[in-house]
């Protein structure tokens, strides 16, 4: 997650964001604010062993513990319908199953992928915002909406009160697994063979693309594990891209691009950018949103235009070989896999 001096401001990427509609410049700070999403029923996946909940009497009296997320929490089974989907499984379950095919693009890059899978994700809401920052919650979650596995282990861990919530890089993460995996498939493909990454060479790509440490970004994730490129010149920036930036107030993003904003009297002139995300304020959740470049607002606020990092997964056939000891080892967090998930059939109606 993103901490620490530039660290810091870039953390503020699962706090802090900028949502600026078209009509008026305005800089939203959502921090850590979260709605409590709805009780997940008992037709569901199960979890072995659920994890412990401190009682009240064990909670900190400090007020900005006691009412902490990580405490109050109920252990619940995630929801699925009758074959163990998840909404989003269920939205892209015949491309996984190649009954759909996806078309490429003309480099074979990732990003029609990308697109298809941020496409099964509902915007009603239901796919809430969460973030803990105080008391930190690593060991309980890491943003993601639901487990991603990787190589027969947990790789991240979604929250354990089934509600499907997540932060902005820990859902760009997913998004970037379910894409990879799914073009595995479409191509035949183990779907876990990420340019010949181990699990501990993903666990180490996500706390590169959460910003665990000084120069990460989601971009060096890819572009030191060979699976891709950066994108400096932002005309060549397309929609699938994964990009983060940071904003004056002190504060970031992390995001999936989907195209730029531009200055209505010269078209030439890109204003800001539109993208893909968790925690928007108009949904509570995943969806559509838009900022601003703060050179382009009257207030100053903004995305920070020399702070953007964008970076794009090429063909499989242009993946380049990486080597471990020239890649950062972080080590802000240790994985803590279930010893198995159970789906349970739904009750007959």
């Amino acid at each position: 997650m993103y901490i620490g001096g530039e660290h810091n401001r870039r953390m503020r990427a699962c706090f802090l964001f900028v949502l600026i509609p078209a009509a008026v410049t305005v800089l939203v700070l959502t921090g850590c604010q979260y709605s409590n999403p709805s009780i997940a029923r008992s037709n569901t996946v199960s979890a072995a062993p659920a994890p412990a909940v401190a009682s009240s009497n064990s909670v900190a009296t400090d007020k900005s513990h006691a009412a902490a997320r990580r405490y109050t929490y109920v252990p619940k089974p995630y929801p699925v319908d009758e074959r163990g989907f998840s909404p989003v499984d269920k939205a892209l379950a015949k491309a996984y199953a190649c009954e759909e095919k996806i078309t490429n693009d003309a480099e074979s890059s990732l990003n029609p992928y990308v697109l298809k899978v941020i496409s099964g994700y509902p915007l009603d809401g239901s796919y809430s915002y969460h973030c803990g920052w105080d008391p930190r919650e690593y060991d309980l979650y890491n943003g993601v909406t639901q487990d991603l596995w990787f190589r027969g282990m947990v790789v991240a861990k979604a929250y354990p009160d089934g509600s499907r919530c997540s932060y902005c890089c820990g859902f760009t993460f997913e998004v970037f697994v379910r894409a990879m995996k799914l073009r595995n498939i479409q191509n035949g493909l183990d779907p876990d063979d990420f340019n010949g990454m181990t699990f501990h060479d993903l666990f180490n790509a996500l706390q590169l693309w959460y910003i665990e440490g000084d120069g990460d970004s989601e971009k060096r994730a890819i572009v030191s594990y060979g699976l891709g490129r950066s994108i400096t010149n932002l005309e060549d920036a397309r929609p699938g891209d994964f990009l983060s930036y940071s904003t004056k107030p002190s504060g970031g993003h992390s995001v999936i691009f989907m195209g730029w904003l531009r200055d209505g009297q010269d078209p030439k002139k890109i204003t800001g950018l539109k993208y893909f995300s968790s925690n928007l304020s108009g949904t509570h959740g995943v969806g559509y949103g838009q900022a601003h470049f703060s050179d382009s607002t009257k207030n100053g606020h903004g995305v920070i235009r020399s702070a953007l990092n964008i970076g794009r997964v090429d063909s499989i056939a242009d993946y380049k070989q990486f080597h471990r000891a020239d890649i950062p080892q972080r080590n802000a967090y240790l994985p803590t896999q279930p010893e198995r998930i159970i789906y349970v059939s739904a009750p007959a109606k």
